[in-house]
C-alpha cells in the first residue's frame, strides 16, 4: 500500500468517524418480543412480492440499508410498519434517509431516564468490504456499543462478521444483480434470544446460502 493509498484511505476513516449518528427507539412489545423485517437496495423497483412477504411477517418496524432510489418506496413500506432507513450512495440527501442510524431496543415498558437498551443495532448502507467489517465502522459499533449491524450495498445476503458484533445483510429486493438471489431479511428478539434470517423473495421460503 503506497502513501497516496494509505492517506485517501485514512480520509475515508476521518470522514466515516465524522459521520453523526441518529437515535431511535425500539421497544419489546408486551410478550418481550420484537419482529424487524429487513430490506435493502430496492432502486426504486422493489420485487412485485416484497410487501406481501413483508406483510407475512407482521414485523413493527422495517429497516432499510439503502439505496431506495424513489421515496415513494418508503411510502409503500411504511403501509406494512413504521420504516427505519438509511441512506445508500445513489440516494440524495433527504430528511427520511439517516447516514447512520443507532436504533436502540428496550424492554416493554418505559422506565427511567437512564435505562439501558437492551440491544444497539447499527444501519448503514455500507459496512463491509469482501467478508470483512470495514475498520471504521468496527469502531463506531464499538463506540456505540452496538452489536449488531445492518448493511445493504453488495447485494448478497450475510450473516457473520468478527467476535462480538454480528453483520446483516438482507441481500437485495430490487432489480436482480448478475445471478444473486432476490431477498429480504428479518429479525427476531424473544425470551432474551436473537434471531436472524434470509427468505427468498420469489418464492417466500427460508433463503440459505448454497
Amino acid at each position: 500500500m503506497g502513501p497516496r493509498h494509505r492517506a485517501t484511505k485514512r480520509l475515508e476513516e476521518l470522514r466515516a468517524a465524522a459521520v453523526t449518528s441518529e437515535r431511535r427507539a425500539l421497544r419489546l412489545d408486551d410478550a418481550g418480543s420484537l419482529r424487524l423485517a429487513v430490506v435493502a437496495d430496492t432502486h426504486s423497483r422493489p420485487h412485485p412480492e416484497t410487501m406481501a412477504r413483508l406483510a407475512a411477517l407482521r414485523p413493527h418496524a422495517i429497516l432499510h440499508g439503502g439505496d431506495v432510489g424513489d421515496l415513494r418506496v418508503l411510502d409503500d413500506l411504511a403501509a406494512v410498519a413504521p420504516v427505519h432507513a438509511a441512506r445508500g450512495n445513489i440516494d440524495a440527501p433527504d430528511a427520511r434517509l439517516s447516514e447512520l442510524m443507532v436504533l436502540e431496543v428496550f424492554g416493554a415498558a418505559a422506565g427511567a431516564e437512564a435505562e439501558e437498551a437492551r440491544l444497539r443495532i447499527l444501519l448503514l448502507h455500507i459496512a463491509v468490504v469482501g467478508p470483512r467489517l470495514r475498520p471504521e465502522v468496527a469502531r463506531r459499533a464499538e463506540q456505540e456499543r452496538a452489536s449488531l449491524v445492518v448493511c445493504g450495498h453488495s447485494h448478497v445476503p450475510f450473516i457473520g462478521g468478527p467476535r462480538g458484533i454480528t453483520v446483516f445483510n438482507p441481500g437485495s429486493v430490487g432489480p436482480r444483480r448478475f445471478d444473486l438471489p432476490i431477498t429480504l431479511g428479518w429479525i427476531t428478539i424473544s425470551g432474551g434470544r436473537l434471531r436472524l434470517g434470509h427468505i427468498d423473495c420469489e418464492t417466500g421460503e427460508p433463503w440459505m446460502p448454497p
